[in-house]
């Protein structure tokens, strides 16, 4: 316990899945939270959850596909809490499934907009923030999609390979500064997003695929990403994390 004390983070899709696992365990930790999503509700919701365990946290509306509202995100959590020490870039969409020749550039669009153009921005947003108080840690939410290839999810693999190569220049750039960037990099994880990709098909394909015969958890992810978050993992920089069962090792 504790491994965030005093430490601010803005976490984005922080209403449901993951995002709001990872809220509810950085509190835990001793962080204070700043909860990012689109959906009011859901996002006080998690405000509400927070505040049950006694811990501290404040809900920001925002879409992440705005580039307005990332930038007032980021603004909003440093006038309300003072600094910004763990931005965790959560918030992401799967898009259709389908062929790349069926795949509409509306909806290209809008899946790299969310996946990986909010990720280049809320990074831009928040490093200033990080090197003029001494440091920082970026996270943000990959796949195992942008490390092998997934059928019928072009923009999506896409757009999470472009977050690996994203963080992997971060951590180049920023080190100097003392601000770490990594990406986590799940596989079959029991959310929302995965009911709707795979839904009652999910226990057969991970048989087939997972070595470790098991969906995983919004909580295996939110460990995953405390540690990253966490000076347990001050030597950690520009790496894709995988929590994936043994996926990607087939």
């Amino acid at each position: 316990m504790d491994r965030l004390k005093g430490k601010v983070a803005l976490i984005t899709g922080g209403g449901s899945g993951m995002g709001r696992a990872s809220c509810l365990l950085f509190a835990r930790e001793g962080a204070t939270v700043a909860v990012v999503d689109r959906a009011d509700d859901a996002g006080g919701e998690t405000v509400r959850l927070i505040g049950d365990e006694g811990g501290v946290a404040s809900f920001i509306h925002a879409d992440v596909a705005d580039a307005v509202d990332v930038e007032r995100m980021v603004d909003a959590t440093v006038k309300a809490h003072g600094r910004l020490d763990v931005l965790f870039n959560n918030a992401g969409i799967e898009g259709p499934s389908v062929d790349l020749l069926d795949y509409g550039e509306d909806d290209w669009a809008r899946v790299i907009a969310v996946n990986l153009t909010a990720v280049y921005r809320a990074m831009r947003a928040a490093i200033p923030h990080m090197i003029a108080q001494g440091g920082g840690v970026i996270l943000s939410t990959a796949s195992v999609a942008g490390l092998v290839g997934l059928a019928r999810s072009s923009a999506y693999s896409a757009a999470k390979a472009g977050v690996i190569g994203l963080t992997r220049t971060v951590a180049l750039e920023y080190g100097p500064h003392n601000i770490r960037a990594n990406c986590i990099c799940p596989g079959f994880i029991s959310t929302p997003m995965l009911e709707r990709v795979v839904g009652d098909r999910a226990e057969s394909a991970v048989h087939r695929l997972v070595p470790l015969r098991r969906v995983g958890t919004a909580e295996d992810i939110a460990r995953a990403a405390v540690y990253l978050a966490s000076d347990e993992a001050s030597y950690v920089t520009g790496v894709p994390f995988m929590v994936d069962g043994g996926y990607v090792a087939r």
